[in-house]
């Protein structure tokens, strides 16, 4: 059986196109809660029509909800998901854990989705969710065949993959460039696409664009997602034209119908459609490299191919029987098990031409103009009866009606009162100070001297260290923010080397930790990768196990201060704000570049920003300047657990410096930030 084929509709038009052009579903947006929130989107009437137009023809729509969310936003956002199941919504996308856990309890037969902003790239994350309720996955783009047929052959819930359209450098959901340089966040649906944007490595940035990478198309691979399990395909481009949709769905529908790859010509099409520089294939074959890198002249022209009206028709069997004095009945079935029935006038007795039974088939069969065609008639009609055409079609028109109002009826699903959270309160009048290290190098120079609460030192830095010095603080391993299945047995032996050294906190910043490190003894916090933005998240997290959360530093002050702390809660005060995580290393993949030096990232303006090593060869890039808060009391009074310093590229000297300046409130001694804490995120 072929996977679904999902398509974008970030229009009523898309939607249509898609639809004419052999999806199996769309996904669309509704309301100002979806990832596409620049797309043109669906107004409440248009959405309804929308559900009715794809259900009669058998073609599922999934509602995107998937950005984060504050705390005032959730009842909003509850009643979009709550108006869309009445209305018929096959699925719902989620990122937000708070918005996920408030659907499970209020709407639990509406079917969710994770979405790729979710961050799940491992079996273990994936297994997470589905144990909660989830029924599909969208992995994240970066996964390869093999890590893909490994979820697939291990959890139970469905798998989607995207197949064709835009990559972003970054894991999609740990993206924070386009909101700190711009306050326009990608996890709110916002992105301002920075990563497109030309950018030198160790020089000024001039004509290349290292953080722009070709689109993915995927079509060479069908088959072989087909037999590993692959649920659904997904095809991006919600902020595309409905030429777009047409052409990208067209040929992918075909492909999977005729099992095979797509030939020169429908390689062209896909390029005109849409492409930069051509198309990669590489993360799915568990590559990397300077050659996905690309990018769209701004003086392309836009595809505008007319479109090819193609209208989608469904199967149904017609039974009719016309007998003396009594009513003509007609039925209607399709393959999915739908029947009505339907009466109409009693015949007359024929004074001329008598109706056949040749006559009445052909008459059923004139369904041209409906989303249907008739594909087999049973009918019996006595001899010497007469029925006017305007009668049969009247009746036929009766039939197709009703069966289109049963195709197009929202199932019966179960709505229960909001939760109440918990009742608990872990605010706290004053922060502990926290810190978080880059290097081992940074342990030295008196930064123990200060007594923090808690040391975060990333787990492959615990590896090589042979002991940690003595003192209060608690000493806690930072496990990898990205990482891939085949990486477990590597981290399990560094957590036993962890253990040893006296370690006995983890710092988790994704899903797939969870499982990883479940009751094995360890006291559980939450990181910044995880994206808190409200209340409910952080009583879902409370579930999970942990026992403190960092919060998401797109929120506000207000938003962080008004936000119930059902955990220990936890705010970056300080340090260079993480930008990106990517799976492409931009040291490795510019020349001359050397892991073991300073590497920065400039940009147009001649800002540098650092270019840190991460686990697997991976590359975080930092903000070019610290976030600085020392000199403002605010973060003081918002009822955290815990401050955190978040050092980086720092002497240890600097850090040293920091710590006394934070703990005497001074002001910063060079450039910095105020970050996202007073204007806030579009």
């Amino acid at each position: 059986m072929n996977p679904e084929l999902l398509a974008p509709a970030g229009s009523p038009e898309s939607m249509q196109a898609a639809v004419e052009s052999g999806a199996d579903a769309v996904y669309l947006g509704w309301g100002g809660f979806n990832a596409r929130r620049g797309a043109q989107n669906f107004s409440e009437e248009e959405f309804a029509q929308a559900l009715a137009y794809c259900h009669i023809r058998g073609v599922r729509v999934f509602l995107t909800l998937n950005i984060l969310l504050t705390d005032r936003e959730l009842p909003g956002a509850l009643e979009t998901a709550r108006s869309a199941s009445r209305l018929g919504i096959d699925a719902v996308l989620v990122q937000d854990w708070g918005l996920f856990d408030l659907l499970r309890r209020t709407l639990p037969d509406l079917p969710l989705h994770a979405s790729t902003q979710m961050s799940i790239f491992t079996s273990g994350g994936a297994k997470e969710i589905a144990a909660d309720g989830c029924e599909r996955i969208v992995l994240a783009r970066e996964c390869s065949r093999e890590e893909a047929a490994a979820v697939c052959g291990s959890c139970p819930a469905e798998i989607e993959v995207f197949v064709h359209g835009a990559l972003c450098m970054c894991y999609s959901g740990q993206c924070a460039m386009s909101a700190v340089l711009g306050g326009r966040s990608g996890n709110r649906g916002r992105c301002a696409q920075p990563c497109r944007l030309p950018y030198g490595i160790n020089g000024p940035a001039k004509d290349q664009r290292p953080l722009s990478l070709k689109d993915s198309c995927l079509a060479d691979h069908l088959p072989e997602m087909s037999e590993m399990g692959i649920s659904c395909l997904k095809i991006e481009g919600r902020m595309r034209r409905p030429a777009y949709a047409a052409a990208v769905t067209d040929i992918y529908a075909r492909l999977l119908r005729e099992k095979r790859k797509p030939s020169s010509q429908e390689r062209e099409i896909l390029e005109q459609a849409f492409s930069r520089s051509g198309f990669t294939d590489a993360y799915w074959k568990g590559r990397c490299g300077p050659e996905m890198l690309g990018f769209r002249p701004e003086n392309s022209a836009a595809f505008s191919a007319p479109l090819k009206r193609k209208e989608k028709r469904v199967p149904i069997r017609f039974v009719c029987c016309v007998e003396p004095g009594s009513p003509s009945i007609l039925t209607t079935e399709d393959r999915d098990g739908h029947s009505v029935t339907v009466t109409g006038p009693i015949p007359e007795a024929a004074r001329t031409r008598e109706l056949t039974e040749a006559d009445l088939t052909a008459r059923l069969k004139k369904t041209g103009g409906t989303p249907y065609y008739c594909e087999q008639t049973d009918v019996l009609v006595k001899p010497g009866l007469s029925l006017s055409a305007a009668s049969l079609n009247a009746l036929r028109r009766k039939a197709l009606d009703a069966l289109s109002a049963l195709r197009s009826a929202p199932p019966v699903r179960r709505e229960l009162d909001v939760p109440l959270l918990p009742d608990v309160n872990c605010s706290e009048i004053l922060p502990k100070l926290t810190i978080s290290v880059a290097s081992a190098s940074q342990l030295t120079g008196g930064l123990l001297d200060f007594s923090p609460s808690r040391i975060y030192v990333p787990l492959e830095l615990l590896a090589d260290i042979s002991a940690l010095p003595e003192g209060k603080s608690e000493w806690c391993a930072i496990l990898p923010r990205v990482w891939k299945d085949s990486d477990e047995d590597t981290l399990c032996r560094w957590l036993k080397r962890a253990r040893s050294l006296g370690v006995s906190g983890l710092l988790l910043g994704n899903l797939g930790h969870f499982p990883l490190v479940r009751d094995s003894g360890w006291h559980l916090y939450g990181d910044y990768g995880l994206n808190v933005f409200n209340s409910r998240s952080l009583a879902w997290l409370r579930e999970k196990g942990l026992e403190s959360a960092c919060l998401s530093f797109e929120l506000r002050f207000s938003q962080i201060r008004d936000m119930r702390k059902l955990l220990p809660s936890e705010s970056i005060v300080y340090g260079r704000l993480p930008l990106m995580i990517t799976e492409n290393c931009l040291i490795q993949n510019s020349v001359g570049c050397r892991c073991d030096q300073p590497n920065f990232l400039n940009d147009r303006t001649g800002a540098a920003f650092p270019l840190l090593p991460a686990f697997g060869h991976r590359t975080e890039i930092q903000n070019s300047r610290v976030l600085w808060l020392a000199d403002r009391p605010d973060y003081r009074h918002l009822g955290l657990a815990y401050a955190r310093l978040r050092f980086t590229t720092e002497t240890p000297e600097e850090c040293s410096d920091v710590c006394r300046r934070y703990l005497e409130g001074t002001a910063a001694p060079a450039e910095f930030t105020r970050g996202l804490y007073q204007r806030g995120v579009e």
